[in-house]
């Protein structure tokens, strides 16, 4: 994939310049009534090296921004703050049932006392989205970059609500198969695995969202102009939408658990069913088997080389055959 650059600069809140030149971004950022953003997607270490020279990134940042398998986190250094979230999303159901749709794009973003830039590994998360944001309240970015953090991370955290809401429906679709009568076909098998690992995927994105809400919260006045403290109150909003995300995902794990058990214990319930009816089946068939091999025999009975023995031996068999039936069926067990 070819790099991608974007930048954008503001003055006292309003757009002065967009584009792709990041000629003179240094001074820019030691202007106090400016605010610039860059954007870039898969850049090379060469790229990001003469970046981080030029505004002055930590160098251990710069590594975690290439590290493929990095967690999300918050991590601070002096004179910025050092962003790793995933942005999540789900594909249309695959050919393979057993194959997992989770989506994931690691963002990271380096928060500076004047600017936000913003290194993606694809093209797949919509930055436009959070332009739009951006564009939608100009005010708020009076407040300086936390602003923009904001709009990023808020656009990130309904990407995961998004993605739990769709495998919220795939557990209520699996749940519904449960109680029609059948067994789960293998299909439905591999696509309950599919939903597990999924699940699993997102927890790993979700849960250290919170860490990195609070690192924000916690140095806040660090990062927003005075005077600005309505900022707060949108940084708080954003902290409960990743708790309810959070508990969202702990909630759906416990369903997708019961949905295993539930279909173990209907498999149980099932097997036990069959193999009542396989015993009653048996226990009726075993009388007129017993009985023909006792007339059978080669010895004189009672109606033995007459026609008295075979409506003797018929009603014997017909009595205690409907007396099995009748007696199975009142206990439910044929």
């Amino acid at each position: 994939m070819s790099t991608g650059v974007r930048a954008r600069r503001w003055q006292s809140g309003k757009v002065v310049a967009e584009g792709s030149d990041l000629t003179g971004m240094a001074d820019h950022l030691t202007d106090p009534d400016q605010m610039i953003w860059v954007d870039l997607v898969d850049p090379d270490h060469r790229l990001l090296t003469s970046l981080a020279d030029e505004i002055g990134l930590a160098a251990q940042a710069v590594e975690d921004v290439v590290e493929t398998r990095e967690r999300p986190k918050a991590t601070r250094s002096p004179g910025q703050l050092l962003f790793v979230v995933y942005a999540t999303c789900l594909e249309p159901d695959a050919t393979v049932a057993s194959v997992s749709r989770f989506r994931m794009t690691k963002i990271s973003a380096f928060l500076l006392p004047r600017g936000l830039i913003t290194v993606r590994t694809s093209d797949m998360f919509d930055m436009d989205e959070v332009v739009r944001r951006w564009d939608a309240d100009p005010e708020l970015l009076v407040a300086g970059p936390a602003a923009l953090l904001h709009g990023l991370l808020d656009t990130v955290v309904d990407g995961h609500f998004d993605t739990v809401q769709q495998l919220d429906d795939a557990i209520e679709e699996l749940e519904d198969g449960l109680f029609d009568g059948e067994p789960l076909s293998q299909e439905t098998q591999k696509k309950s695995f599919r939903v597990r690992k999924e699940l699993v995927e997102l927890r790993r994105v979700v849960l250290p969202m919170r860490e990195v809400v609070g690192a924000v919260q916690r140095h806040r006045e660090e990062w927003r102009q005075p005077g600005t403290e309505e900022l707060d109150a949108w940084f708080a909003d954003l902290y409960d939408h990743v708790l309810r995300v959070t508990e969202w995902t702990e909630s759906l794990r416990d369903m997708v658990t019961t949905v295993f058990e539930t279909n173990l214990a209907l498999a149980d319930a099932r097997l036990n069913t069959i193999m009542k009816k396989l015993t009653g089946w048996a226990a009726i068939v075993a009388v007129p088997t017993a009985i023909t091999g006792w007339f059978g025999q080669n010895v004189p009975y009672p109606g033995f080389s007459q026609p008295l023995g075979l409506w003797l031996a018929a009603g014997t068999i017909l009595g205690a055959s409907s007396g099995l039936y009748i007696l199975f069926r009142r206990k439910d067990w044929i």
